[in-house]
């Protein structure tokens, strides 16, 4: 089976440094647009073409423009190739304009080897198939990425009730809603793939730039997840994801600078 993040990521060679791809439809946010997240992980399958090493480990990404609907065109450069990282940039095209431009080193998060100490823990959830869809299974006018990913959440944030709590941070459960397991690359879409929690102020974000640290790769089954944003300054926030698989391994953290709607 295709799943439709693969068929919506799929890159194809265009020379030796470039790749076309389509950007759908069915990734959008609430502005109209498709989601960051979803570009970014256009962005890393070229990288991933290019270089000799399989998994996104830490990615950069800064949004230049907001994408849109139809073809694109990825410009790839290796910056280094080493034993156990190679480093690439990725710059995603539309119209003469460049939209997108990722800085990523890549690795084998199989040959990952050397001390461990983690002093977190993943969040505490009830069993997922416990919980009611956070959504109610409907769709929302303009945010098709609510068709492609399912969330479950215990308590709901006071933002989905209509009412902010003034609380931006919560824990929910997350997955694609057509059955695809989640992956290394697939992290980076889903660190952003969760509406900001500064929602819960009463604000609405852009993203400017997004830091993915991808830790592990993610066994079968539900994401536990983690967002907060702990600052708000003239008009910026950070906004902070811990994602946890089913086994509860940290498996990804990201960090993004947005910029509020309302600035």
């Amino acid at each position: 089976m295709t799943y439709e993040f693969d068929l919506d990521t799929r890159v194809e060679p265009d020379g030796e440094d470039a790749y076309l791809a389509d950007i759908t439809d069915r990734w959008h946010t609430p502005n109209g647009t498709p989601n960051g997240g979803y570009t970014l992980a256009v962005c890393l399958q070229a990288l991933r073409h290019r270089l000799p090493l399989p998994d996104p480990i830490a990615v950069s990404a800064h949004y230049l423009r907001p994408a849109g609907v139809g073809k694109a065109r990825i410009t790839t450069e290796t910056v280094k190739t080493g034993r156990r990282l190679a480093t690439g940039m990725a710059s995603l095209w539309q119209d003469g304009k460049e939209m997108l431009r990722v800085v990523a080193s890549f690795g084998d998060l199989d040959k990952a080897r050397g001390r461990t100490l983690v002093l977190g823990r993943a969040p505490r959830l009830p069993d997922p198939e416990t919980l009611s869809d956070a959504l109610g299974g409907l769709s929302m006018p303009g945010l098709s990425l609510a068709g492609r990913v399912e969330y479950r959440l215990a308590e709901p944030p006071g933002w989905m009730r209509g009412e902010p709590g003034g609380k931006p941070q919560w824990e929910f459960w997350m997955r694609f809603r057509d059955g695809r397991e989640p992956d290394a690359l697939s992290l980076p879409f889903f660190v952003d793939a969760m509406a900001p929690a500064v929602l819960d102020i009463g604000e609405a974000s852009l993203t400017v730039e997004l830091t993915v640290h991808v830790r592990r790769r993610p066994v079968p089954g539900w994401l536990a997840c983690r967002v907060s944003t702990r600052y708000v300054m003239d008009g910026f926030h950070e906004e902070d994801m811990e994602i946890w698989d089913s086994a509860g391994n940290l498996v990804a953290q990201s960090r993004q600078l947005g910029l509020l709607l309302s600035a």
